[in-house]
C-alpha cells in the first residue's frame, strides 16, 4: 500500500509540474507560430523544425507537420522535427532530471540539424522520395483566426488540449510505470532481470520508439532517471521515439510516416554505435 501511495504522490506531483509546463510551451507556440514559419528557408528550415521538436510536447512536431503538408519545409526538415522531438516525455524529463535533460535536449537539436540536412542531400543524389504535394492538413493544426482570444486559449488549448488529451494518459502511464518499476526494484531486484548488454537495451528502446505514441517510451525515462539505464538507451530512444508527434503525418500519409520512421530507426543505430564505441 505504501508503494502505492508512495508512486501515486510522485506521479501527481510531476504530473502538475508537466501541466504548468505544456500551458506555457502551448502559448509561445501559438504567439510566434507565424514568425517560426516565416523563417523557415534553405538550411534554416533544419535549425527551425529541430527548435521546434525539441520544445517540449507535441505541438512543435504538429507544427512542422503542418508546414510539411504545406510544401513550406522538405522531408529532411520533418525527419529533423522527429529526431529532435521526444514528446511528452521531455516534459517529464525536465520535471525528473532537469539538468540531464537539457542535455539530452540540446544533442536532439544538434542531431536533428546534421541529419535532417543528410536526408535532404541522400534523397536528392538517389531520388528516394517524391516531394509531397498534398497540402491537406491534420485538423487538430487547424485554429488559425480565433487564437488570439484568451477564452480560445483556455477553452482549445489548456482545456481541450493539453487537459483533455494529454494529462490523464500522461498521468497513468506515469503512475503504472513508476508503480510497475518500484514493485520489480522492491521483490524482483530490477538491477538483475535488466539485459546487462547497452546494445540489446537500445534495441529495444528502438522497437518501443516505433510506436506512435506517448507512454510506452516512458518507461526508459523513469528507469534513466533512476540510474537503471546509461545515457545512450535515452537518447537512442529520444531519437526513435516523438510520442503522438506523427499521428498527422500518418493520417495525411502512411508511405511518408514509414519511411520518416526508417530513417529515425537508422540514425538512431548509427548514433547508438557511435556511443557504443565511445563507452557511453
Amino acid at each position: 500500500m505504501e508503494l502505492i501511495f508512495g508512486s501515486l504522490a510522485s506521479s501527481l506531483k510531476i504530473i502538475l509540474i508537466v501541466f504548468l509546463m505544456m500551458v506555457i510551451v502551448d502559448f509561445f507556440e501559438i504567439k510566434y507560430r507565424k514568425r517560426i514559419r516565416s523563417f523557415a528557408k534553405g538550411f534554416k528550415q533544419y535549425i527551425v523544425t529541430s527548435f521546434l521538436g525539441v520544445t517540449p510536447g507535441c505541438v512543435g512536431a504538429f507544427a512542422s507537420v503542418s508546414m510539411y503538408v504545406h510544401g513550406v519545409i522538405s522531408f529532411g526538415a520533418i525527419v529533423a522535427a522527429m529526431i529532435a522531438t521526444s514528446g511528452d516525455e521531455s516534459f517529464i524529463m525536465l520535471a525528473m532530471f532537469p539538468e540531464k535533460a537539457l542535455v539530452i535536449f540540446s544533442v536532439l537539436f544538434v542531431l536533428g540539424i546534421i541529419f535532417g540536412w543528410f536526408t535532404d542531400r541522400l534523397i536528392g543524389r538517389f531520388r528516394l522520395l517524391e516531394r509531397v504535394s498534398s497540402c491537406r492538413e491534420c485538423s487538430i493544426l487547424i485554429h488559425e483566426g480565433e487564437e488570439g482570444t484568451p477564452e480560445h486559449f483556455l477553452k482549445e488549448h489548456v482545456y481541450g488540449h493539453v487537459i483533455k488529451k494529454h494529462i490523464p494518459k500522461l498521468f497513468l502511464w506515469l503512475f503504472f510505470t513508476m508503480l510497475f518499476l518500484g514493485v520489480m526494484e522492491e521483490y524482483m531486484q530490477l538491477e538483475e532481470i535488466l539485459p546487462s548488454s547497452t546494445l540489446l537495451l537500445m534495441l529495444i528502446a528502438i522497437l518501443v520508439g516505433i510506436i506512435p505514441e506517448s507512454g510506452p517510451h516512458l518507461i526508459f525515462t523513469v528507469m534513466f532517471a533512476q540510474g537503471l539505464i546509461p545515457f545512450s538507451v535515452i537518447l537512442v530512444s529520444s531519437i526513435v521515439q516523438d510520442g503522438h508527434g506523427m499521428l498527422p503525418m500518418l493520417s495525411h500519409s502512411v508511405k511518408n510516416t514509414f519511411v520518416i520512421k526508417l530513417f529515425n530507426v537508422g540514425f538512431a543505430l548509427l548514433t547508438g554505435f557511435v556511443l557504443l564505441v565511445l563507452g557511453l
